[in-house]
């Protein structure tokens, strides 16, 4: 029986358990004692105990099953030899486990007819649509077959154990049921549980990234000095394929945190002015029916995936500033066709939307008194928009801005197209360079040695970012309460 005709019933049992106990609380509340709670939350208790525990057991027995599984394959494996054809023996369980799935698909005449020898079972199971390794191996067969064996086993007797601990749940919480059961109480606490459960998910998962990268970090400096990596102004990692022995290269920083920041800067120098321009009018100045329209405009830019700005500034705006700038010297071109402004401006127009949609929203949330208080007081329009809207809005628009920064130091697709691969290291904006987020992707791709110092570097370049990022977002929480005090 499959886990998710599992999930279906045991939902089942719980729609069915919260019908029953809603109308039982219901026919109970007679009027002679005061029910402590309404119906229907003795029917979501009732729901939530059918539920829950099942599926918190459907979850730890399906990774139990798993465990034991793999372990039944290990055991059934022959001992490994200097002959074994299979490289490791975690190869071998992966490749039973692929023969095991793929067994799964032949019909009954032929899994009663099994070929003893892979080369015989292959034609069958291609025509099936499954493709299998060459490396497996003819001993194999026998261990998938029973190997599905014991996992249909188990996933009977795991849904029989799941499916009786739900009716047991529900039968409980009907059990429970009178005028003075707490079944409200009982709720609010499991949700807030939840709800914590949540919070910490989210906070486990953000620890566990950093831990990940920090790791891997560390190993990384063991090979290659922090001081040439944070230093370094040369970056030539060297690749190596697999089992090469290549050299080790160099991982200078310097150039890739250049032009992140570079980049970034020239996209912040056009969506921050024009975005707040626009946030500005569509809060202060434009009518109803303008702002109807301009404002799903301006946002129609947010939702354009980054590959199709990329293919725009590659394909037109490049190749026209490069013709542009050619035109004007009357010969070679000053503005390369992959370039930091290239990048930088179509990026810019990128974040426009997103600077105008969280500053407007901002704008219109300054009190309509304060607006009204500075009118009164002779002010006009823009003093009143310069000396009291936009200080009142600063904590939030320095928080749009800092997410317009998070938001262009991590982007990786338009710089790949609008600003090239090239790590160089200057300051014309007409040349091209590259960034952090593209040198990782570059790094964990390919056929590299996943502890070599190429591909580890990805790690300590991602740890760098997020170090950037942090750094930021502490600058602006800094601002941010400085100006709050002030102005309240």
């Amino acid at each position: 029986m499959s886990s998710l005709l599992v999930l279906a019933i045991v939902v089942a049992v719980g729609l069915v358990a919260f019908f029953i106990g809603r109308q039982r609380a219901a026919a109970q509340d007679n009027g002679k004692v005061k029910p402590h709670s309404r119906a229907h939350y003795h029917g979501w208790w009732a729901f939530l105990l059918a539920v829950l525990p099942a599926l918190l057991l459907l979850a730890v027995w399906a990774v139990g099953s798993s465990v034991y599984l793999d372990r039944h394959i290990h055991a059934a494996l022959p001992e490994r030899t200097v002959d074994s054809k299979v490289a490791s023996e975690a190869l071998d369980v992966s490749l039973v486990k692929s023969l095991a799935r793929g067994l799964r698909k032949l019909d009954a005449g032929t899994l009663a007819a099994m070929p003893a020898s892979f080369a015989e079972l292959q034609p069958l199971l291609a025509a099936k649509g499954v493709a299998l390794a060459s490396d497996t191996q003819d001993y194999m067969i026998p261990i998938a077959v029973e190997a599905n064996k014991v996992q249909d086993r188990l996933s009977l007797f795991g849904a029989i154990v799941i499916l009786a601990s739900s009716i047991a749940g529900a039968f409980y919480a009907l059990r429970q049921i009178e005028p003075r059961a707490r079944a409200r109480n009982n709720v609010e606490r499991l949700m807030l549980w939840g709800l914590l459960a949540a919070s910490t998910i989210a906070i486990l998962t953000t620890v566990g990234i950093v831990l990940s990268m920090l790791f891997q970090t560390i190993t990384f400096f063991e090979s290659v000095s922090p001081m040439s990596f944070f230093f370094g102004t040369v970056w030539d990692p060297r690749f190596a394929a697999a089992g090469s022995g290549g050299s080790q290269g160099q991982f200078g920083l310097i150039p890739l945190l250049a032009g992140t920041l570079y980049i970034a800067a020239v996209a912040l120098l056009v969506a921050v002015p024009v975005g707040m321009m626009s946030a500005v009018y569509m809060a202060e100045y434009a009518t109803p029916r303008v702002r109807s329209v301009v404002k799903p405009a301006l946002e129609l830019l947010a939702g354009i995936p980054t590959i199709v700005y990329g293919i725009f500034a590659v394909v037109t705006l490049g190749p026209f500033l490069r013709d542009l700038s050619a035109a004007l010297t009357g010969g070679s071109p000053f503005i390369q066709g992959q370039s930091i402004f290239t990048a930088g401006l179509v990026m810019g127009v990128m974040l426009i939307p997103v600077v105008s949609s969280l500053s407007d929203d901002i704008i219109t949330a300054v009190p309509r008194a304060m607006r009204d208080g500075s009118l009164g007081l002779g002010a006009t329009r823009s003093e009143t928009i310069k000396r009291v809207i936009l200080p009142a809005a600063l904590p939030g628009i320095v928080g749009a801005i800092l997410l317009t920064a998070s938001r262009a130091i991590g982007e990786t697709m338009i710089v790949v197209l609008a600003a090239g691969v090239a790590a160089n290291l200057t300051i014309n904006p007409f040349e091209a360079m590259t960034t952090i987020t593209v040198k990782i992707v570059n790094q964990l791709t390919g056929d590299l040695e996943f502890n070599s110092p190429q591909t580890l570097v990805a790690f300590a370049l991602g740890l760098t970012l997020f170090t950037l990022t942090l750094v930021m977002n502490i600058v602006a929480l800094y601002i941010v309460r400085k100006y709050r005090e002030q102005y309240e």
